[in-house]
C-alpha cells in the first residue's frame, strides 16, 4: 500500500479528517465517516461491508500496525503523520494515533433487513454509547439485522462503531423511517415483534417462547416506546426486583436477546 509522508495539517489530502468532533456533531454530509482505533481499523480492512477511503496514522503507528495495512487494498493510501500534525488536523489529541476514513455507500433496503429470523430495531435512541452498546449485543446473540428509526443517532458515529466493538461495520442496518414503518414491514415478513416495555400487564421475558421469526422493538431511556407502536406489537417485560422497573435499554436488549437465542 502507499504510505505517504504528510509534514503539513493543511495538506488538502487530509481534509475528511479535519475537526472531527464539530464534524461528527453536526452531521456529515458526503457520505464519509471516521474510524478510530487499533481494533476498529482492523475490522474495517478485514470484514467491514463499507469501501475504505485512506487512513490516516501517526509515524510511531506504522510498524505495530503493518499487518493490519497490509490487509488494505493496494488502491488505499495511508498517511503518515508526526502526532503533533495529527492532533492540529482533528483538533483533538487522538491518543490512539489511528484513524480512517470510509464511505457509507448507498443503504441496504428494508425488504432485505427483514429476510432475516431475528432483527433488533432501535426506536429514538439518541445516545451514541446505547446504539454502540445495542450493536454489539446484537452482533454476540446472532442477530441478522439492525433498523434504526431517523430519530436514531448514526450507529457510524466514531463513538458508536467503537462502542459496537466494530460490530456496526458489518452487521447489516438500515437507518431510516419511523417505528411505524419497520412495524408494518415486520408484520408484513411475518415476525413476531416483541415490544420491550416494563409495564407489568406485558408478558414476562423467561415465559415468551421464541418465534420462527422475532424482532425486539427498543425504546428511548426514560420515556420508553410511544404506546401506539406497543399496541400494534408483543408487550414483553423483564422481570425485576420491587420498587425497580428498568435497566440501561442496550442492556434490555441484551437480555431480550440473550433470551432469545438460548431458547430457539
Amino acid at each position: 500500500m502507499p504510505i505517504i509522508r504528510i509534514e503539513n495539517a493543511e495538506d488538502p489530502r487530509l481534509a475528511p479528517y479535519i475537526s472531527i468532533r464539530e464534524r461528527d456533531l453536526t452531521g456529515r454530509a458526503d457520505g464519509r465517516f471516521i474510524v478510530e482505533g487499533k481494533v476498529t481499523l482492523g475490522i474495517l480492512a478485514e470484514r467491514s461491508r463499507f469501501d475504505i477511503e485512506s487512513v490516516f496514522i501517526g509515524e510511531s503507528r506504522v510498524e505495530p500496525l503493518s499487518e493490519t495495512l497490509a490487509k488494505l487494498p493496494p488502491s488505499v493510501p495511508v498517511y503518515v503523520a508526526p502526532q503533533a500534525v495529527m492532533d492540529e488536523v482533528a483538533g483533538f489529541a487522538i491518543h490512539r494515533g489511528v484513524l480512517a476514513c470510509a464511505k457509507k455507500g448507498p443503504a441496504l433496503p428494508l425488504a432485505d433487513l427483514v429476510l432475516n429470523e431475528t432483527v433488533l430495531v432501535l426506536n429514538d435512541i439518541s445516545n451514541h454509547d446505547n446504539v454502540g452498546a445495542a450493536f454489539r449485543n446484537a452482533a454476540a446473540f446472532g442477530v441478522g439485522g439492525v433498523l434504526l428509526d431517523e430519530r436514531s443517532c448514526d450507529p457510524l458515529y466514531r463513538k458508536s462503531i467503537r462502542v459496537s466493538a466494530g460490530s456496526a461495520l458489518w452487521l447489516p442496518f438500515r437507518h431510516g423511517g419511523t417505528g411505524e414503518d419497520h412495524i408494518s414491514a415486520l408484520e408484513d415478513a411475518g415476525f413476531d415483534i416483541w415490544a420491550m416495555t416494563p409495564s407489568l400487564e406485558a408478558e414476562a421475558l423467561h415465559a415468551v417462547p421464541a418465534g420462527k421469526k422475532t424482532a425486539i422493538l427498543l425504546g428511548a431511556e426514560g420515556p420508553g416506546l410511544p404506546r401506539a407502536l406497543i399496541d400494534r406489537c408483543r408487550p414483553v417485560r423483564i422481570a425485576m426486583a420491587p420498587g425497580f422497573d428498568s435497566i440501561n435499554v442496550a442492556t434490555a436488549g441484551a437480555v431480550a436477546l440473550a433470551h432469545l437465542y438460548t431458547t430457539r
